[in-house]
């Protein structure tokens, strides 16, 4: 028997219908992944199921007795107390000490003075303490690092229990759910299978759809021009007829369109050079507890480099060091040259909550440029889909989702060749996701990005940073699954080769002193790197010209040896400026 059942039930709340005469069953043990666009309804459902609210229309029922808990999505902001106080809740108290001891908390703890993601796991044993039949999670992997994601999903899987969760996360989607269940302009749709059968079922249903809809109108179509001939259709016979037509213009009329898609669009700025950071020998340290130790790393112009690590590890403290925002404790940060950076902010404090969206967008009057060509707010707002209404209304209404899309609006409108993002995924629906996903692999500039995302960090990232604990970072090649594997490989030794006989040896003494003829190369090569940079522009320029191409012939092969030749040659400056910089780091150091 189901524990619970849902029969010709309507939501509304007066607006847009979020649920529409729907049917669902939910079996014992089954593990459920709602899915559905920000802003669809999805929390209203799982409210629905806990008993917070009731239908509009048709009829919900449950198994006697039946227990749920909720796990909301954002972490509330009232609560004070121990973490024992917290998840008691007047259950007794063997059964706290369990659950306690289960997912590793200090009851001792203050709830204030935890990070986020302990939070969450406060709040996931306050729920499970209650040993619910039906446990409810609404975005359970927000603000977890990686390893308390992992966790999550081990102690779920070998919870047993009946689950209903909401995730943008698609690794722990495919991990956990045994069927996924979506909800699309008020109707409930089944999916057996992961995620990725999932997106090829719901792409043949939007063909379907398509099709269906297409041949409907042509039908309503030919009936339109038959009833416009006036006189045939009055007639007593073809009454039902006309009937008919009234009922198509209603399924018309009815019919919901299929909520957009994000159009995203960077704006890029002038490339940057080809180094855009150095970092030699970082250290940091916060309240004598290092967080970054000898860390060092370049950056070339096109990286999407990841940042992964627990929460409260250092991330955000590494890009501001990088971007030169903050000063390590030692150590040295080099920018290249041009760099024009726009930031993702994980606490969106870019937001100003007393202004308006369109006022949170454009700093004054009500256009914006969006490579070079200017565009009314409302309509580029219109591209995040937010309504007129909305553009003109408070941000304090908006959901995390939206208010990530929102600060995506706002990023997008500044230009950019080094694009910073610190958590940009949380909140955002599986689409949103892979719209910013393609856009940020066709982002010609430089990403550093911090995520606990694994499916994000796979598709983007060309190389991880990861802090693996005591202040050490490392530098992996990939995204987050290439990290995994070269991780769990031995180190690899590298063999020097062997002195011939009667040949010791030679032991360098230390760092070398620039020469003087060193040093004043060291002065003019980013000069000449500027030099460089501009003519390879310039020849870009010509080349891209269509009148050239009608002549052809050597001209065009002409330009292009140019190119090649000016490309050896910023290779090679850029080289030698990073071999001179390294030398005089390490004498100053």
């Amino acid at each position: 028997m189901a524990l619970v059942s849902l029969k010709d039930v309507t939501i509304s709340f007066g607006g847009p219908v979020l649920l529409e005469a729907a049917d669902w069953q939910i079996e014992r043990g089954e593990r459920i992944c709602l899915i559905g666009r920000n802003g669809t309804g999805k929390s209203t459902l799982l409210r629905l199921i806990h008993g917070e609210l009731f239908p509009d229309s048709g009829m919900m029922t449950k198994t006697l007795g039946l227990r749920t808990a909720l796990l909301p999505q954002e972490v509330p902001l009232d609560l004070d107390g121990t973490v024992y106080d917290i998840i008691s809740s007047g259950q007794p108290h063997r059964q706290v000490q369990t659950v306690i001891s289960r997912m590793n908390l200090d009851e001792t703890a203050e709830y204030g003075t935890l990070s986020a993601g302990l939070q969450r796991r406060v709040l996931l044993a306050r729920a499970l303490v209650s040993d619910p039949d039906i446990l409810m999670l609404d975005e359970p992997t927000n603000h977890l690092d990686i390893d308390s994601i992992i966790w999550m999903e081990q102690f779920l899987l070998r919870s047993g229990k009946t689950i209903i969760f909401v995730t943008h996360d698609r690794a722990f989607l495919n991990r956990v759910s045994t069927r996924i269940v979506e909800l699309d302009r008020g109707v409930l749709t089944s999916f057996a299978g992961n995620y990725d059968d999932y997106l090829t079922r719901k792409e043949e249903l939007i063909e379907n759809e398509a099709s269906r809809n297409a041949e409907f109108d042509k039908h309503l179509g030919r009936e339109e021009i038959w009833v416009r001939q006036g006189i045939k259709a009055r007639r007593t016979r073809n009454e039902g007829r006309v009937r008919a037509l009234m009922k198509m213009r209603a399924e018309v009329e009815k019919r919901r369109a299929r909520s957009g898609n994000l159009r995203l669009m960077m704006q890029e700025a002038e490339r940057s050079g080809r180094l855009v950071i150095k970092a030699r020998n970082i250290a940091v340290a916060y309240d004598n507890h290092p967080l970054i130790t000898d860390f060092s790393t370049t950056v070339m112009r096109g990286d999407k480099i990841g940042v992964i690590g627990p929460n409260g590890c250092g991330k955000t403290t590494l890009l501001r060091i990088l971007l030169r925002e903050i000063d390590p404790d030692s150590g040295s940060v080099r920018h290249g040259t041009r760099l024009q950076v726009a930031y993702f902010d994980q606490l969106r404090a870019q937001l100003d909550e007393s202004k308006t969206l369109q006022e949170n967008v454009t700093d004054e009057g009500d256009m914006v440029t969006v490579n070079g060509k200017p565009r009314h707010v409302i309509g580029y707002l219109q591209d995040f889909l937010f309504s007129p209404a909305q553009a003109r209304g408070p941000i304090t209404s908006l959901s995390g989702g939206e208010r990530n899309r929102l600060l995506l609006a706002r990023l997008f409108t500044r230009s950019s060749n080094v694009l910073v993002l610190d958590e940009p995924t949380n909140d955002l629906d599986g689409e949103s996701l892979e719209l910013l996903e393609a856009m940020l692999i066709e982002y010609t500039g430089t990403v550093l990005l911090v995520s606990h995302d694994r499916a994000f960090l796979n598709n983007v990232a060309t190389s991880t940073l990861v802090f693996e604990g005591s202040g050490r970072v490392e530098e992996y090649a990939g995204g987050y699954d290439d990290g995994l594997l070269q991780r769990s490989r031995p180190e690899e030794t590298t063999l020097e080769p062997k002195p011939k006989k009667g040949r010791p040896r030679s032991v360098p003494s230390g760092p070398r002193k620039l020469t003087f003829k060193e040093q004043r190369e060291r002065e003019k090569l980013p000069g000449i790197i500027e030099d460089l940079e501009a003519r390879k522009r310039d020849l870009f320029a010509a080349m891209a010209d269509p009148e050239l191409y009608k002549t052809a012939g050597t001209k065009v092969a002409r330009l292009q040896a140019g190119l090649d030749e000016l490309e050896r040659e910023l290779e090679a400056a850029y080289a030698r400026w990073e071999l001179l910089e390294d030398l005089a780091l390490k004498t100053d150091g």
